[in-house]
């Protein structure tokens, strides 16, 4: 999920470039410190089913899409699975995330330095929507595209099949802004992540669960390099970290420079065993010592959440059903229901009424706009290791 989140499928240990899936597994939104908690609400209006009469190849054809691209490209997995948290936690299930352009001229969502170039998987959405418009126009939406491809990512990275329900309505709106405070980061420790969970309806087990989608993709360097030089005034490498795997990651992630390009920091896998299929092996390389992200080592250093993550590495099975349960509650999370909330977009990255006849789905992302314009990567940290406050 993205606490602390991050990144993508990487068949080796060291993938360079541009994908990163921050898959800090989360369902989250916080509000702001400065605005008070605010509850998600899960929702049971949803069906299983929902398109059976409206469009009832709808869920084959996502399946078939997804299934497609990862034949030609298996980081699309991670990619999915993050998407889809990353959009529900912050205003629900609403498919905010995939918006270019707000009617209102915001920034939106995915411009943020927690998206901007680590989003991957968005094409593969486009491809399904643009299927799914030429069979049943106006009826299926990208809300519900999204979950139902993250479901078909899982399961062709390992995962037994389970259930989505459908039914969700499209937001018309997305704010970059709505992240600050709102957000697990690779900084977060088992307390804040907890309380980002709960106020999102979700437990802390959730939180050890959706922490599993580790188990694939990987982290860019500069979301780990703190544990790996200057930790502390006693240490120059966290003392928990498995001393040849901190070895390892040395050689193959420099000391950050202030002037560095996040989109070419080097990309690390977080399960070295088994990085191209989702399962339990994530809980083991925990309690080995081998976690990248702080906030993926704060499972074991808690005693309540070190005891779930010693039950899921040695059941596999257990986990599994777990993931899937998880997942469906992450995706009932405020969505919006019924004609009168939201829409059904015609095109996932606009919103109805910025439609122009013949304009094209642009297959890229425009260039993130920084805040901090004349040092990203000053930005990417000061998000990620600050909790964006």
């Amino acid at each position: 999920m993205s606490s602390g989140l991050t990144t993508e499928l990487a068949p080796t240990m060291q993938v360079t470039m541009p994908r990163l899936t921050l898959l800090f597994l989360c369902a989250l939104l916080a509000a702001a410190a400065q605005r008070g908690a605010v509850d998600a609400v899960i929702s049971d209006g949803l069906q299983v089913g929902f398109y059976s009469k409206t469009c009832p190849e709808a869920e084959g054809t996502v399946s078939d899409v997804v299934n497609s691209e990862m034949k030609m490209d298996r980081t699309i997995a991670p990619g999915l699975i993050r998407i889809f948290f990353h959009d529900c936690f912050i205003t629900g299930c609403d498919a905010s995330l995939l918006l270019d352009e707000t009617p209102t001229g915001e920034v939106p969502e995915k411009e943020s330095s927690a998206n901007s170039f680590t989003l991957h998987g968005l094409r593969t959405i486009d491809v399904a929507k643009q299927t799914i418009e030429a069979m049943c126009p106006r009826t299926v939406s990208c809300a519900d595209i999204l979950a139902f491809a993250a479901r078909d990512a899982a399961v062709a990275a390992g995962l037994p099949s389970y259930e989505v329900a459908a039914g969700r309505r499209d937001g018309e709106r997305s704010n970059k802004d709505d992240l600050p405070g709102n957000f697990p980061v690779p900084g977060h420790r088992v307390p804040r992540l907890t309380e980002l969970f709960s106020q999102r309806g979700l437990s802390q087990e959730d939180l050890v669960v959706l922490s599993g989608a580790h188990s694939i993709g990987g982290a860019h360097c500069f979301m780990f390099t703190n544990r790996l030089y200057r930790f502390s005034n006693d240490s120059d490498v966290d003392p928990t970290m498995d001393r040849e795997f901190a070895k390892r990651l040395r050689q193959m992630c420099p000391p950050p420079m202030p002037d560095d390009d996040p989109e070419q920091s080097t990309k690390v896998s977080f399960d070295e065993r088994t990085s191209d299929k989702l399962d339990n092996s994530y809980y083991a390389e925990l309690l080995a010592g081998r976690g990248l992200l702080t906030s993926d080592n704060a499972l074991i250093e808690d005693p309540q959440t070190r005891a779930t993550v010693e039950q899921f590495a040695g059941d596999d099975a257990l986990w599994q059903q777990k993931f899937a349960e998880s997942m469906q509650k992450v995706g009932a999370l405020d969505v919006l229901l019924g004609p009168e909330q939201g829409q059904v977009r015609q095109n996932c990255r606009l919103v109805n009424s910025m439609q122009q006849p013949g304009r094209p789905v642009r297959p890229t992302r425009k260039k993130p706009r920084w805040p901090f314009l004349g040092n990203p990567f000053a930005d990417m940290i000061h998000g990620f290791f600050r909790g964006f406050h």
